[in-house]
């Protein structure tokens, strides 16, 4: 049973290495930012409540946040493990995280943070908006979410810091390349893929 949580500035490559890692540890990739994205293609009531705020480069409210991952965690796919990517975001919400994990008798086995330079970020994001032509990555918005990230997520580094769960991940380079240094860190802490998929 693997318990990962990722962090890192908006750009850093946290959804593609969550998703070869999700595969590798043979557990659920949980990305709040896909769920939302999801919800507001497909004009959900929970789309339109959340689309004001990804527009303006703004966090969701964590109580709406905190319900969406504490729903998710209950489903079946995660009761041995699952990745978290782009939860928590905040103080609050790792308490809360926190409070789901006690209740159901588990908790995180590390932390993997990602860093990035600031420059490749906005130039990596201004790409993928290009391609993938999302509307809540222009300039502007992506330099004021690594603000937000700044401000709000990083003081969670602190905290996962004292707990002793935190591994740090140079996020530049080839993705096969990031990886292999993820499973290595994660390979001291003891964790080793179920499967040989990458």
């Amino acid at each position: 049973m693997t318990r990962l949580l990722l962090i890192g500035p908006p750009g850093a490559g946290k959804g593609t290495q969550a998703e070869r890692l999700a595969l590798a540890f043979d557990v659920p990739a949980i990305s709040t930012g896909d769920i939302f994205r999801y919800n507001v293609t497909n004009n959900t009531p929970l789309g339109l409540e959340v689309k004001s705020f990804m527009d303006a480069g703004a966090y969701v409210p964590d109580s709406l946040t905190n319900a969406i991952v504490a729903d998710r965690l209950k489903e079946a796919d995660a009761a041995n493990g699952f990745l978290l990517d782009g939860y928590p975001r905040t103080t609050d919400q790792v308490a809360e995280l926190d409070r789901l994990l006690v209740s159901g008798g588990t908790q995180l086995d590390v932390v993997v943070l990602i860093t990035a330079d600031t420059d490749e970020v906005v130039a990596r994001l201004l790409k993928r908006a290009a391609e993938q032509g999302r509307a809540d990555d222009t300039a502007e918005v992506i330099r004021h979410r690594l603000d937000v990230y700044a401000e709000q997520t990083a003081p969670l580094i602190d905290v996962y810091s004292a707990r002793s769960l935190v591994v740090t991940i140079d996020g530049l380079g080839a993705v096969e390349v990031v990886t292999d240094r993820i499973l290595a860190a994660l390979a001291e802490r003891g964790l080793r893929p179920d499967s040989s998929t990458l």
